[in-house]
């Protein structure tokens, strides 16, 4: 990874391109963020830099959490996570991270934590077809077959009813359609995981390069 956000998902909304179309957008408040620490191969055995993301007060932290801040100088943050990098000597701590470090025609993968729906049954959980609904077959939304009979027990990976949603989730190759370093805002087209509100990690495509459009 080269270059990394945290943001807040605020909603979907839509706008219009130089031909009329309407394009679906995501709004995310990016940033800004605050390099707390860096992660370095002789010291931890890896590349990273952690950052935090909304200030927050001191009395909604832990202590270990209070003392991290105040050795490395920065307020105390709400959010903290660590994103891998190819040279974590770009950076400096409390350097601030903006919303201006993508610009538009970008491609990005997001990931955050999918929305929670609870037990599902194998319909909605997997896509399975229901039953008959008429001539009395009195089979609807049940899972079906679970196998053959002489084994005597169900194989491990077969589609069951279970909770469904509340996983890590990575979207990819999804286009920045617009940027607000003003307002610490990014626009990417499509859809993102999770509810509002929720804490997402915004890094450069693994697959694609910058594309313009």
């Amino acid at each position: 990874m080269e270059k990394g956000i945290l943001a807040k998902k605020i909603g979907m909304t839509r706008l219009f391109d130089e031909e009329g179309r309407a394009v679906p957008v995501t709004v995310l408040e990016a940033g800004p963020c605050t390099v707390v620490t860096k992660k370095t191969p002789d010291k931890d055995g890896y590349k990273a830099i952690q950052v935090g993301f909304k200030v927050t007060g001191k009395n909604r932290l832990n202590k270990p959490l209070i003392g991290h801040f105040d050795k490395s100088g920065v307020p105390s943050l709400k959010f903290v996570r660590e994103l891998r990098v190819s040279d974590p000597d770009k950076y400096e701590i409390g350097q601030e991270i903006k919303a201006d470090v993508f610009t538009a025609g970008e491609y990005v993968d997001v990931t955050g934590i999918s929305k929670g729906k609870g037990f599902a049954g194998t319909i909605k959980r997997h896509g399975h077809s229901k039953g008959a609904m008429t001539h009395g077959s009195r089979y609807h939304r049940g899972p079906g077959s679970l196998g053959a009979v002489g084994p005597s027990r169900v194989f491990k990976g077969h589609p069951l009813p279970g909770r469904m949603g509340g996983e890590r989730v990575t979207v990819q190759n999804l286009r920045v359609v617009k940027v607000d370093p003003n307002k610490n805002l990014l626009l990417i087209k499509g859809a993102v995981p999770g509810p509002r509100n929720g804490l997402l990690i915004v890094k450069n495509s693994i697959k694609l390069s910058e594309k313009g459009g």
